[in-house]
């Protein structure tokens, strides 16, 4: 019995000893995946609040250096090369720091992303890019230190940073166009499927590219599918007819892909087709 009372209070002790505090990070970390175009994007930093503090020309001071959030510094990686302010950024990973001013920040991008928040020695060979951003007062606080992906295009997105009452953008560039025209030159000079050309023209149609082109593959992609292309098919063909100044054609196409879509009870599809063919004259 006293041996059992004696490995009991062991036990008891080691658990006591091993026993640690739980408690939530201050500063949370945060990591963001995006797609722009054909580019990956991956964001890693950490979320501070304002907790009732003067953030911009106080905590965080004006014309000095800041790591952009909390704690490590604030990290994107880039899967293609990309452009900021004119220069282009290799893919890989990047610190990114900032010097907040009243009206414009500095953004800068850091080839060096192992650093503790701010570099011990700050190296300007390691400035990639740094490009001069205004600033867009905000009509309330922004409680938690934000950056987000924002106005996302083909060949574009903005990389948004919001705290306290200051919103800055910097804008990011990627190489769709000219990933997407090598990739169709190299299919069309292969063996071109209906769905390459499907696509081809669909994105000559979204880019504002040659349109005659588009209409050839689109012609060619329907002619390949046959009585199995779809509405949504049937859709991108009418807006590319019409485009190309082939209205008669347009409305024709578009009621196929009506009822076609009528017949899916895609909703969606028919209202956008008879938004169009009343656009078109043809309702």
């Amino acid at each position: 019995m006293k041996k059992l009372l004696v490995f009991l209070l062991t036990m008891t002790t080691v658990l006591t000893v091993n026993a640690q505090i739980i408690t939530p990070q201050p500063s949370p970390f945060s990591k963001i995946e995006q797609k722009v175009g054909l580019t990956d994007f991956v964001l890693e930093y950490s979320r501070p609040n304002m907790r009732e503090r003067k953030i911009f020309g106080d905590l965080v001071p004006y014309g000095q250096v800041w790591r952009l959030g909390a704690n490590q510094n604030t990290k994107i990686t880039f899967s293609t090369d990309v452009s900021v302010g004119g220069k282009t950024l290799k893919s890989g990973t990047y610190a990114i720091y900032a010097i907040p001013n009243a009206t414009s920040w500095d953004v800068i991008f850091y080839t060096d992303s192992a650093n503790n928040g701010l570099p011990a020695n700050w190296d300007d060979s390691k400035v990639a890019a740094k490009v001069s951003v205004e600033i867009y007062p905000l009509p309330m606080n922004i409680e938690t230190f934000t950056i987000s992906f924002d106005d996302l295009t083909s060949n574009s997105g903005v990389l948004g940073i919001m705290w306290e009452q200051v919103y800055v953008g910097v804008k990011i560039d990627v190489p769709t166009d000219e990933m997407v025209l090598t990739s169709i030159n190299d299919v069309m000079n292969a063996t071109p499927t209906a769905n390459d050309y499907f696509n081809a023209a669909v994105y000559y149609l979204q880019e504002n590219k040659d349109i005659k082109q588009a209409k050839t593959w689109i012609d060619k992609a329907m002619e390949m599918s046959g009585d199995k292309a779809q509405f949504w098919q049937l859709r991108q063909q009418s807006l590319i007819y019409a485009k190309a100044g082939d209205k008669a054609g347009a409305i024709a196409v578009a009621k196929k892909s009506l009822a076609a879509s009528e017949a899916a009870g895609n909703n969606d599809y028919v209202k956008m087709n008879k938004d169009s063919l009343k656009e078109w004259g043809a309702m």
